[in-house]
C-alpha cells in the first residue's frame, strides 16, 4: 500500500503554489518528512491550523516519488500556550530549528527524537517564567547533542584526559567539550567554565523533564542564559545547516 500513518510534529513550511504549502516534519517512526498539505491556504480546508507550526499530528500520508502527501490529519498537541507568550514562541522555533537541521530521513533514533521534542514543546508550553522556559530548552539541548552523535564531554580533559573536580576549566565549541587549566597553556582557549556550571548542565542532561534536580532550584535566569548561548554556539557550530531563528533569539534574550 502507498498509504502509510505516523506521528509527526510540524517544524517548516514552504508555499508550494496559491493553495498548496510542503509541511517539514518529524516524525516518531520515520524521522524528517516532507508532505504536500494540498488546498491547506483556502479558507475550507479539511487540515486547516493542523499544518500550522508546532503543531503534533496523527497523519495519513500518501507515499509519493519525490513528496508524500498529507491526506488526513488529526492533533494531538497544538501546544496552544506557547502561543501566548513571545519567548515560548522563539525559544519553540529555535528548538524545532535544532530538529530540523540535525534530523535525517529514517533517522534511527526517530522515537527518541519525536519524543525529546514532543516534551520540551510540553514543557515550554506549561512554564510559569522564563527560568522554567530556559531549562527546558536547556535540557532539550544537552540531550538532542547526545542522540545526534555530539554529545559534550564535560566528565574529562579532552586533552589529557584527567578528571576534573572543582577546579575551573575551559570549554571549547570547536573541540567538543572541556579541557583542564594546564592543557589549555597549549591551546589558549578564552571561555573559562565554573564546576558548578558544568555540575548543572551534567545534571540537565540525565533529568527527565518530569524530574527537577537540586541545581534547577537554585538556577537563575542569568546562569540558563550563560548555558543556553554556550550551547547555542556549540550547536551552531557542529549544524550541518545554518540557524535562521538565532538572530531572533539575540534580540530576546
Amino acid at each position: 500500500m502507498n498509504n502509510f500513518v505516523t506521528d509527526a510534529i510540524n517544524l517548516k513550511s514552504y508555499n508550494l503554489s496559491e493553495s498548496d504549502k510542503i509541511i517539514v516534519m518529524y516524525s516518531r517512526d520515520k524521522g524528517l518528512i516532507r508532505g504536500v498539505a494540498k488546498g491547506v491556504k483556502k479558507p475550507k480546508s479539511k487540515l486547516g491550523a493542523r499544518m500550522d507550526l508546532l503543531v503534533a499530528n496523527k497523519l495519513m500520508l500518501y507515499k509519493g516519488k519525490n513528496l508524500d502527501t498529507i491526506c488526513q490529519a488529526e492533533a494531538l498537541n497544538t501546544f496552544n500556550r506557547i502561543r501566548q507568550n513571545m519567548d515560548k514562541i522563539f525559544y519553540s522555533l529555535y528548538i524545532s530549528e535544532v530538529v530540523a537541521n540535525f534530523g535525517v530521513e529514517d533517522d534511527p533514533c526517530s522515537n527518541e527524537v519525536f519524543d525529546l521534542l514532543y516534551k520540551a514543546l510540553e514543557h515550554i508550553a506549561s512554564s510559569s517564567d522564563k527560568i522554567e522556559i530556559l531549562i527546558a530548552v536547556l535540557k532539550f539541548q544537552m540531550k538532542m547533542m547526545v542522540l545526534s552523535g555530539f554529545g559534550v564531554e564535560l566528565n574529562s580533559c579532552l586533552k589529557c584526559g584527567c578528571a576534573l573536580g572543582e577546579d575551573n576549566m575551559y570549554f571549547s565549541s570547536t573541540l567538543g567539550g572541556v579541557i583542564c587549566k594546564d592543557c589549555n597553556e597549549t591551546y589558549g582557549i578564552p571561555v573559562i567554565m565554573h564546576y558548578k556550571l558544568r555540575d548543572f548542565l551534567k545534571a540537565l542532561e540525565i533529568t527527565d523533564f518530569e524530574q527537577k534536580s537540586e541545581f534547577e532550584e537554585k538556577a537563575t535566569e542569568k546562569i540558563c542564559n550563560v548555558c543556553f548561548e554556550l550551547l547555542k554556539g556549540y550547536i551552531n557550530l557542529h549544524s550541518p545547516r545554518k540557524f535562521n531563528s538565532t538572530n531572533i533569539l539575540q534580540e530576546i534574550c
